[in-house]
């Protein structure tokens, strides 16, 4: 009983080869790609990588039931295109696999950069991306959480070389591109959702509050001021757009 790599594309080619060296030891790497115009498809074939083909789309959600069904084995480790395993990590996922009494899913910490900064404001981000794929469904609205049959584990945060490294440093523009794109996806996973004015104005700072002072953002220096500010620069997009197409109806 083996574990299946699955992995998302579309022009993935900035940090692809790093992550497929980190997880060339898997029993198989499945690359569900959407038509990527770069190096991607020829990067992946460089580790014997299985490809796939799924239609482009904006966001990754509704292609994940796809790839991950396409897995060989029972058991999938869910990964991004920009996102590295250590091999602490590699060791207790197969010991987690090969326990028969394992629960359906392990939740695992990772660990997120700004600037060029770790920050401890994103730490532990727990990502679902271990599982029995028998007792998985991915709900197809962005930033959705996976539907579990079962328990799910979490890897006990202490440890960070337990954490899923994310390679990606975006800097203050492409998170601002990222985030109205993503907040106009947000409107119909929100739907039926009153935005009040209460909400308005307490959501986003909320927002703030919870990564700069409760998640200890200001510990991360300027660095967490600013990304705190863009978390809640984003939830006020989200209600405000959710807000516009509320009264449009």
């Amino acid at each position: 009983m083996g574990i299946s790599v699955v992995i998302n594309t579309y022009n993935a080619e900035k940090y692809l080869e790093k992550v497929l060296e980190s997880i060339k030891d898997f029993d198989e790497i499945l690359i569900c790609d959407m038509h990527s115009e770069d190096k991607t498809v020829e990067i992946a074939k460089k580790f014997n990588a299985r490809i796939i083909v799924h239609d482009k789309i904006d966001f990754v959600e509704p292609a994940r039931n796809f790839a991950i069904q396409s897995a060989n084995h029972d058991w999938v480790l869910l990964l991004d295109a920009d996102e590295t395993i250590p091999e602490e990590l590699k060791i207790y996922l197969r010991e987690f696999k090969n326990n028969p009494n394992a629960d359906s899913m392990l939740a695992i910490p990772r660990k997120n950069y700004f600037s060029g900064k770790f920050m401890r404001a994103a730490y532990p981000d727990y990502v679902y991306r271990f599982f029995r794929k028998k007792d998985v469904f991915w709900p197809e609205f962005i930033h959705s959480k996976p539907e579990v049959k079962g328990k799910i584990a979490k890897i006990k945060t202490n440890n960070k070389k337990l954490a899923i490294e994310h390679l990606a440093n975006d800097d203050v523009t492409e998170i601002l591109r990222k985030n109205n794109i993503y907040s106009t996806a947000e409107i119909p996973k929100r739907k039926g959702k009153k935005v009040t004015s209460a909400k308005l104005f307490f959501s986003p700072l909320f927002w703030f509050i919870k990564y700069y002072f409760i998640k200890k953002g200001f510990l991360d220096g300027k660095e967490g001021f600013i990304f705190a500010r863009l978390k809640s620069q984003y939830k006020f997009a989200t209600l405000s757009k959710l807000y516009e197409n509320q009264s449009r109806r």
